[in-house]
């Protein structure tokens, strides 16, 4: 027998009908003893540890020179109050945390700018 490519496998799935793949699946748990389902929610724990590791805390360091510009650029990004804002502007901290890299990255970049000292963890 030929050994068929993944490729021509997907393309063969993609020309079956629901109850034709369920069949499909309950024929290889049969064969081979295994639930292709089980193999996919076993996988999801990875993919969210690997996405864990790609998240970031953007902390604020300094407001630098030009706070108010740093405070009104604090109440636009947290949506805190402005005491709240200017209470981090003034002692630092957390701005926003477990945020994906992107995002952590697009606030740091909008804090320097404004002439903050801002870090990422």
């Amino acid at each position: 027998m030929a050994k068929i490519t993944k490729e021509e496998f997907i393309e063969s799935l993609k020309e079956m009908t629901i109850l034709e793949v369920k069949e499909l699946v309950d024929a290889m748990k049969e064969e081979f003893g295994v639930d292709p389902s089980a193999v996919a929610v076993a996988a999801a724990p990875a993919a969210a540890a690997e996405e864990a590791d790609t998240n970031k805390t953007v902390v604020l360091k300094s407001a630098g020179g030009n706070k108010i510009a740093v405070i009104k650029l604090l109440k636009e990004i947290t949506g805190l109050g402005l005491v709240e804002a200017k209470g981090l502007a003034d002692n630092g901290g957390n701005v926003k945390e477990n945020i994906p890299s992107d995002e952590a990255n697009q606030i740091k970049a909008q804090l320097e700018e404004a002439g903050a000292e801002v870090e990422l963890a």
